[in-house]
């Protein structure tokens, strides 16, 4: 059973740099709530991610402390005063396109109005200040404390694809040579959910790849990152041919019983496969391609100008047929 951790990596460096945050700021006896909320906004799932962002949310944290400065000397602190200071404060970053920044700058623009009384030029230079040490504390946190590591999530998630694109490979199968209709239906929500998982995995590989700038891969590290990528595409490839046997339109009586059988053995085939990386029994996928070529000969003499169209048997067949190569291809790359 896979565990459950109640304390993540994130939440742990999300409370080291807190209290970092908060340290600092009351040795240097400034107020430590503007750098506490950056800290606590910006640890991103990368350090490459919070550099960057870093760079977006200074700019856009100075636009909220001036908005904030500017309507308090006019208004004081009223409604109007937060009104006009939160959705300037949107406006300009969206104008900016400083989407990074946004949470930040709105924060840091609200909160000021509650503890700016006088001094309005020092208050905003020490707000800005403050809000540079959280800043920089969460990316030095999320640079040597608990450094990203995805491995683990994307062998378990190249586990969990596989596993459920074998599961619906036997349910699509079997229900199509058991001439069962409602095999559409049925299997469109779990083919949604293996599409979600592939590009899950492939936000993780980039997030590594982004976080080897700062902590380089070792070679072992670099192949089983190159091998990952290359099994998604099989597995992205899989995962389209199984859609297009759901979105093809089936008829009665479509195979012989035998024919059923070879398909229900191959299918078995791709299932140990898929779940156990073992190889494929050949006689078997020897057998499928002899039905698709027979199937092919049949359609071709057909004169009948309503069968421009492939059969539906000519085209599960052949997608059959795909999919035992694309496994045979990601077993190689797994090995």
């Amino acid at each position: 059973m896979k565990r459950s951790y109640f304390v993540g990596s994130r939440v742990v460096k999300t409370g080291v740099a807190v209290f970092l945050t908060a340290w600092i700021c009351d040795m240097l006896k400034a107020p430590a709530v503007f750098a506490v909320i950056t800290a606590i906004v910006t640890i991103e799932p990368t350090v490459s991610d919070s550099i960057r962002k870093g760079f977006i949310r200074f700019p856009a944290s100075v636009i909220g402390a001036a908005y904030s400065v500017f309507f308090i000397y006019l208004f004081g602190n009223s409604p109007i005063t937060y009104a006009l200071a939160a959705t300037l404060t949107i406006v300009t970053c969206f104008r900016l396109k400083l989407h990074a920044g946004l949470l930040v700058a709105t924060l840091t623009a609200v909160a000021m109005i509650e503890v700016i009384h006088s001094n309005y030029f020092i208050s905003f230079f020490i707000r800005l200040g403050t809000t540079t040490i959280g800043l920089v504390v969460s990316t030095m946190v999320n640079m040597f404390v608990l450094p990203p590591d995805y491995t683990e999530n994307i062998s378990e998630n190249m586990m969990a694809i596989r596993k459920r694109l074998g599961k619906m490979i036997k349910n699509v199968f079997y229900s199509v040579t058991a001439d069962d209709p409602l095999v559409y239906s049925l299997h469109l929500q779990p083919t949604n959910k293996v599409y979600k998982k592939i590009q899950q995995t492939e936000t993780l590989i980039r997030f590594q790849k982004d976080e080897a700038k700062y902590h380089p891969l070792t070679d072992n590290e670099k192949k089983f990152f190159q091998s990952v990528e290359k099994q998604l595409i099989c597995l992205r490839f899989i995962h389209y041919h199984i859609d297009n046997i759901i979105n093809t339109t089936l008829h009665d009586n479509m195979w012989e019983e035998k024919e059923k059988e070879v398909i229900r053995q191959v299918t078995d085939e791709l299932i140990d496969s898929l779940h156990n990386q073992t190889v494929m029994d050949q006689e078997y996928v020897s057998k499928l391609r002899e039905m698709y070529w027979r199937e092919n000969g049949i359609a071709s003499r057909k004169p009948d100008a309503d069968t421009a169209n492939f059969p539906p048997e000519l085209i599960i067949t052949y997608e059959l047929i795909s999919i035992c190569q694309l496994t045979e291809r990601l077993l190689k790359q797994s090995s």
